[in-house]
């Protein structure tokens, strides 16, 4: 289904200044719905109640604010993981996923920094595309293919439903990854409208360093980040130490060899001053040998790097194995012995298929749970109470 109409959380403050003039009211009103939309978090023209009663209604008719529509919510077994399919104004289908650290036990590194973080941090991760075209053989999204990009408001909408989540409990979003579905520099201008929406001191207001994107290696893309003037994290899916081994798990490495890849990345760490993360897949005969570690070494050597190590997670499209636990710590140690800051990533929402490339437009087990429809659509600006 097509609309038309305004999507405002895909418009940027200048845009929506514009669908304000053209409506016939000042700018300062382009303000006060992004205040709306952003901080009150409204979803329905009629609960800005700051906006004349007549505007309102002139709003609902031109305009939309389009939110995604939650189809599931799934819980992992340890409550500390909820994945989300949502469908789109077109029937497509995208999954994000929100990891809760309640305590600093459970504050582990996971894929914004790749450093430890205090309690109470929330971290969504979001999808900036329906599929991939990466084909990355052990991810499931790659399986899938591309479907279409998604616009900055449906990137930006998942962000918003998770706080809206949140805010019940008395908490927000501390961090958002862009490591869901897709791979956001393919979806660059969207991407970045969605980054910057997201970190406007005005709106949502969310710190550039608390936001990471993830790519497995768009040269160009990586270059054109680094021109950007917020200072946002990037992690860089490597997965392989070698061109033939990166080959076989990677197919974009076919076009952007690993050694235009490294020479991006410490163009970006030069221009920048950011710490890269490496994410590392870990597949038992494939890439978690000793030699593919001291490669990796050698190619990091000099650079201000963090590597995460992530086990590899099942899933149905691939039948590559798990390391076992000793085979994943002498990959970490061996990099470490070398000098290189590692972390072996604690495995996070498995049993739902919420786990690092197990997203999917799937419902696990075929049981979508219960949506509360009052987080998607409602008169009242202020976030429903739980019971």
């Amino acid at each position: 289904m097509t609309n038309d109409k305004p999507r405002l959380l895909d418009l940027n403050p200048a845009e929506l200044e514009a669908l304000m003039a053209a409506l016939g009211e000042p700018r300062f009103r382009a303000r006060q719905v992004w205040d709306w939309l952003y901080r009150q978090l409204a979803t329905d023209f009629d609960a800005m109640t700051s906006l004349p009663k007549s505007l309102r209604a002139q709003l609902a008719e031109s305009a939309v604010i389009d939110m995604v529509e939650p189809v599931a919510e799934t819980w992992s077994a340890d409550r500390m993981a909820q994945k989300f399919l949502f469908r789109l104004r077109d029937g497509q289908l995208v999954e994000s996923v929100l990891m809760h650290y309640e305590d600093e036990a459970a504050a582990v590194a996971d894929a914004d920094e790749g450093v430890t973080r205090g309690a109470g941090r929330h971290t969504v991760c979001i999808s900036s595309q329906v599929g991939c075209a990466m084909g990355c053989v052990f991810c499931a999204t790659g399986q899938m293919g591309l479907l279409r990009n998604l616009t900055p408001g449906e990137i930006v909408a998942q962000v918003l439903y998770a706080e809206r989540i949140l805010r019940r409990d008395g908490a927000r979003v501390t961090n958002v990854v862009y490591m869901g579905m897709g791979e956001p520099l393919a979806n660059f201008n969207a991407v970045w409208r969605s980054v910057e929406t997201l970190h406007d001191p005005h709106g949502f207001n969310l710190g550039a360093r608390r936001i990471t994107l993830s790519t497995v290696g768009l040269v160009p893309g990586m270059r054109r980040l680094a021109e950007q003037d917020l200072p946002i994290n990037l992690a860089l899916s490597i997965h392989g130490a070698t061109d033939e081994v990166r080959d076989t798990i990677v197919p974009i490495n076919t076009r952007y060899a690993l050694a235009d890849i490294i020479a991006a990345a410490r163009d970006y760490i030069a221009k920048t001053g950011r710490r890269l993360t490496v994410e590392w897949v870990l597949i038992q005969d494939v890439n978690d040998t000793p030699q593919q570690a001291e490669r990796l070494a050698d190619l990091l050597r000099g650079m201000l790097v963090h590597v995460n190590l992530i086990p590899l997670n099942p899933t149905a499209g691939y039948d590559g194995k798990t390391p076992t636990p000793a085979r994943s710590l002498q990959f970490r140690d061996t990099l470490a012995a070398r000098g290189i800051p590692t972390t072996l990533r604690m495995r996070r929402g498995i049993d739902v298929q919420a786990g690092c490339g197990q997203l999917r437009t799937q419902i696990v087990g075929g049981r979508p749970t219960s949506i509360n429809p009052t987080l998607i659509a409602t008169t009242d600006h202020r976030p429903p109470t739980t019971g």
